[in-house]
């Protein structure tokens, strides 16, 4: 049997399905698919690997994790995904998350910009940086099956994801030097990913 898609991408909770139409209202359509591909490899892998992450707030911290390169909520010197962490937390509070719970959704926004989250630290910080390292690096494809990534990326198209993408990150570059944009940007992996993605993506058709 096939991969229910439309099951996986189903919001876990109502605060969960409010976090995606916050994504929804503030992002571009390649930006909210790149938040639903990301939960959808973040959540794939924790049921392949026997993790049991707190699922609801995995997906909000997921829709809500890149607010931070947005026009409306870009904080010109810190880095976006600081910005994009209190945004985060902000929203839990109103929410009606208690004080601890609303920092870790900013915790794990902040940490998906790290190289790698232990995931004995933070399992959910763990699930989105790999996911996104995945989404927008094409960064260790063999740790899902095949069929999944086709049928999730068919449902959830990455559209001009990759190249608009680059052009954010590279803007967050040039004014916070020292971020984990510029790493980033430097590094050459958005635009690396989109040719891997699209290597990858003609290999298995």
């Amino acid at each position: 049997m096939g991969l229910d898609v439309d099951a996986l991408l189903t919001p876990p909770s109502p605060v969960a399905a409010r976090a995606l139409e916050v994504a929804r209202a503030w992002c571009t359509p390649a930006l909210v698919n790149h938040c639903l591909r990301s939960w959808a490899w973040a959540s794939l892998l924790a049921t392949a690997e026997s993790l049991d992450p707190d699922r609801e707030l995995l997906f909000v911290a997921t829709m809500l994790h890149d607010l931070g390169v947005t026009q409306s909520f870009d904080a010109h010197t810190v880095p976006f995904e600081d910005a994009g962490g209190a945004v985060g937390s902000v929203f839990a509070v109103g929410a009606g998350w208690s004080g601890e719970r609303a920092r870790r959704v900013g915790e794990v926004i902040e940490r998906h910009m790290w190289p790698s989250v232990d995931p004995v630290l933070d399992l959910e910080g763990h699930l989105l940086e790999v996911a996104t390292s995945l989404d927008v690096s094409g960064a260790g494809f063999p740790r899902w099956s095949p069929a999944d990534l086709r049928a999730v990326t068919a449902a959830v198209p990455r559209l001009d994801f990759s190249g608009s993408f680059h052009a954010l990150v590279h803007d967050q570059a040039v004014r916070k030097p020292g971020s984990a944009a510029a790493r980033l940007d430097g590094s050459g992996n958005v635009l690396a990913g989109s040719d891997r993605w699209m290597d990858f993506l003609r290999d298995v058709v």
